[in-house]
């Protein structure tokens, strides 16, 4: 009978060979995707004798290490074998399991080990040992066993956990790639590897159905909600039996309840994705679940500082942390990332619920909840200290990696009695993340919904309503910006609150000056900045207090004072390390020097103001930056070559595309829309009107990242490369970073 070896060690085998791919099953569902991982994996069994895929339950493992020994199959004369270890709770049992698997009987008492080394000495064969996550030990010895006395073995695990193995390779299993491609093709081959799988397995339920321009930014939805796990993505598609795509995504709030029904012929495990996250669950340690249960707190990534102060006590000692978080990421719970700040960590969106209705069932969500605030509430008031020096960009990305996290302490503040004064001053902390990051629009939302809260006249609140006034002028909305400062003005006086009220008096002037009251403005401004000398505040707002008071006197025509205050405000930042009001200084400057007459200079700070406020995704100093730059095309570039009008027109295209996304362009004044204005007036003299609605429309097609390089010189001119008549056609963009430091 093939398979029932007989011979005695260092004989041939009696009796033929099993086939080149032994004992697989046949696949029963088309293999989607994996072509990197498989190519890779195909290397690793090509030279390493063992090899364990790793990666969380559902990411489908069990299917590449199949697809990858069937590849390899004509490589092993004696063929490729699947153990299933899942079915083995008893580590005793586990040489028992593989003896079985490879159909070789032995009615000795000889241990298992001994009749496995004796059995299959002199053969060449891959084994491929599934699932062996709770058995981590007893495979890991096995497996060492094994290899040391078979030389012609090579091995294939599976496993949410290394093995630690003698020699081990790991291949870790991310899940499947989400993100379509923008206004990409939806036909075969041309989608995300989940949104084919998706497909794939839709079909089966429905054989009419197809991912179209009309479902397909539904199915994308769906599948980035799933995080790209494959079983999870499976166990939908399964459910357009009875439910829509819509209907499906709009329902995953209860994923584990609706995503039942799989396959009745599967793994019990893989039934559902509660069960199939469960047996993770159940391999953990009591404390490796707390802590899972506890890291559901946070949203999106986290470092291990915020881990220890978020999740440690009852329990849990700070100083276990560490190693319990480093065993978590072995089971495949947590995933590494790296950033440019060290290693942080995230949980798959699905683990973190699964983790979540344990925390709920211990009664520790609460308490979880005010930690988790806590420390995101440092981590919001350390950024705005940061902010005012030469960390200033390093404090930008590490708030942006921290933005969902804020997100979520912000949403527990607003919905938790008694937490709406911290929900104010976090609004309010995180004014130079709204402002200086480019997101006023999300600003204003968390500022307005704290403010409706509580209207108690606390410090948290007069500064919430000075950045809420201070995003709306930003955003060219007056009527409401002029209420929320005065109401900060009028309680400042009230309760005596000096800093509140120079805050108010400061961006009461910015109101003014964008309400085209440049003289009122130049008198707000003087008196914030003897509030700010009297209370010794100094920081990025002062800063903007000086350029903005010169901009006022600009407006009035008078330049020398206003190159008087950009003087001063320059070398406040230069002397601080500061870059983000540096670079709406050097806009300003650039200004007052185009009125002058010192074009090229001029040129040279607003791409360098273009270039900063890229660096901190400030949209607002962008499109300022490069709207000026629009004008600076028209003038002349030496005294015989004329400017590019046909530039000048694609950079106010593109400006026009970037004011849509920040608000009112150019804040709703007149006086900020005077450069547009005069380059617009000079292109249309020098232009055929179809050459100035070409290259404005041309411009307009271009995204932020593109308009940056353009306007930074990395573009090329209207036409392409050369520039020269004829109609415009902006050709691709080279990548905005690194730019060119003009």
């Amino acid at each position: 009978m093939a398979g029932d070896w007989t011979a005695q060690p260092g004989e041939p085998p009696a009796g033929p060979r099993e086939p080149e791919h032994g004992r697989l099953p046949a696949e029963v569902t088309g293999f989607v995707g994996r072509q990197r991982e498989l190519a890779e994996l195909a290397r690793l069994l090509a030279t390493a004798r063992l090899v364990t895929v790793t990666g969380p339950g559902g990411v489908g493992k069990s299917r590449l290490a199949l697809r990858a020994a069937a590849r390899a199959g004509g490589g092993f004369p004696d063929g490729t074998w699947l153990v299933d270890i899942a079915p083995v709770q008893d580590p005793l049992l586990l040489g028992h399991a593989v003896l079985e698997a490879l159909r070789l009987t032995d009615g000795t008492a000889r241990p298992p080990l001994d009749v496995l080394t004796e059995r299959l000495a002199g053969r060449r064969l891959l084994l491929v040992l599934d699932g062996c996550e709770h058995l981590v030990e007893a495979c890991a010895e096995l497996a060492d066993a094994l290899l040391r006395a078979l030389p012609g073995l090579r091995l294939l695990t599976t496993s949410r956990t290394a093995l630690r193995a003698s020699g081990e390779h790991l291949l870790t299993l991310a899940p499947l790639p989400v993100d379509m491609a923008p206004a990409g093709p939806v036909g075969p081959g041309a989608l995300p590897d989940a949104v084919q799988l998706f497909a794939d397995r839709a079909r089966a339920v429905l054989p009419s159905f197809a991912v179209t321009e009309a479902n397909a930014e539904a199915v994308g939805l769906l599948c980035r909600r799933l995080d790209g796990i494959p079983l999870a993505v499976e166990l939908a598609a399964g459910r357009l039996r009875a439910l829509s795509v819509e209907q499906i995504t709009a329902r995953l709030d209860d994923r584990f309840r609706l995503l039942t029904g799989g396959s009745r012929t599967a793994l019990p495990r893989h039934q559902t994705l509660r069960t199939t996250i469960g047996w993770s669950h159940e391999l953990c340690a009591v404390q490796e679940r707390l802590l899972w249960a506890r890291l559901s707190i946070f949203a999106g990534s986290f470092d291990l500082e915020a881990a220890e102060y978020v999740c440690a006590g009852d329990g849990i000692e700070p100083e276990d942390v560490l190693d319990l978080l480093d065993e978590l990421v072995a089971k495949s719970v947590v995933l590494r990332e790296d950033s440019a700040f060290g290693v942080r960590f995230r949980l798959l969106d699905t683990l973190r619920e699964y983790g979540g209705h344990w925390l709920r069932a211990a009664g520790e969500e609460p308490r979880l909840r005010r930690r988790h605030r806590d420390w995101y509430l440092g981590v919001a008031t350390w950024g705005e200290v940061e902010w005012f020096g030469p960390r200033q960009a390093e404090t930008a990305e590490r708030t942006a990696l921290a933005h969902t996290n804020l997100r979520a302490a912000l949403e527990f503040c607003l919905g938790e009695p008694g937490e709406e004064q911290i929900a104010l001053l976090l609004a309010g902390t995180l004014w130079f993340y709204w402002v200086g990051c480019g997101h006023l629009g999300e600003g204003r939302h968390w500022l307005d919904r704290a403010l409706a809260l509580d209207r108690e006249p606390t410090e948290a609140r007069a500064k919430a309503l000075w950045v809420t006034g201070y995003t709306a002028t930003l955003q060219g909305d007056l009527a409401a910006a002029r209420p929320a400062l005065e109401e900060c003005r009028r309680q400042a006086l009230d309760t005596g609150d000096d800093r509140a009220l120079a805050y108010a008096v400061h961006r009461q002037g910015c109101a003014a000056l964008i309400g085209d009251d440049p003289h009122r403005a130049a008198e707000l401004f003087e008196e914030a900045l003897w509030h700010y000398r009297t209370i010794g505040e100094l920081n990025s707002n002062v800063a903007m207090a000086m350029l903005e008071l010169g901009l006022a006197y600009l407006f009035q025509g008078d330049l020398d004072s206003g190159e008087l205050w950009f003087g001063q405000a320059r070398e406040l930042c230069e002397e601080h390390g500061e870059q983000w009001a540096y670079a709406y200084v050097l806009y300003a400057t650039a200004y007052s020097h185009w009125l002058d007459g010192a074009v090229q200079a001029a040129r040279a700070l607003a791409r360098e103001c273009v270039r900063l406020n890229h660096l901190f995704h400030d949209l607002l100093g962008i499109v300022l930056g490069i709207d000026l730059l629009a004008l600076l095309e028209t003038e002349p570039n030496g005294p015989d070559e004329a400017g590019d009008l046909r530039e000048a027109r694609v950079l106010q295209g593109a400006a026009h595309r970037i004011w849509r996304t920040v608000g009112t362009p150019f804040l709703g004044s007149r006086n900020f829309f005077g450069t547009h204005q005069e380059c617009a007036e000079r292109a249309r003299a020098g232009l055929t009107e179809q050459e100035y609605r070409e290259c404005y429309e041309a411009g307009a097609r271009l995204d932020v990242d593109e308009a940056v390089s353009r306007a930074l010189g990395g573009g090329g001119s209207a036409e392409g490369p050369e520039r020269g008549p004829g109609p415009c056609s902006v050709p691709p963009a080279p990548a905005p970073s690194p730019v060119r430091n003009s």
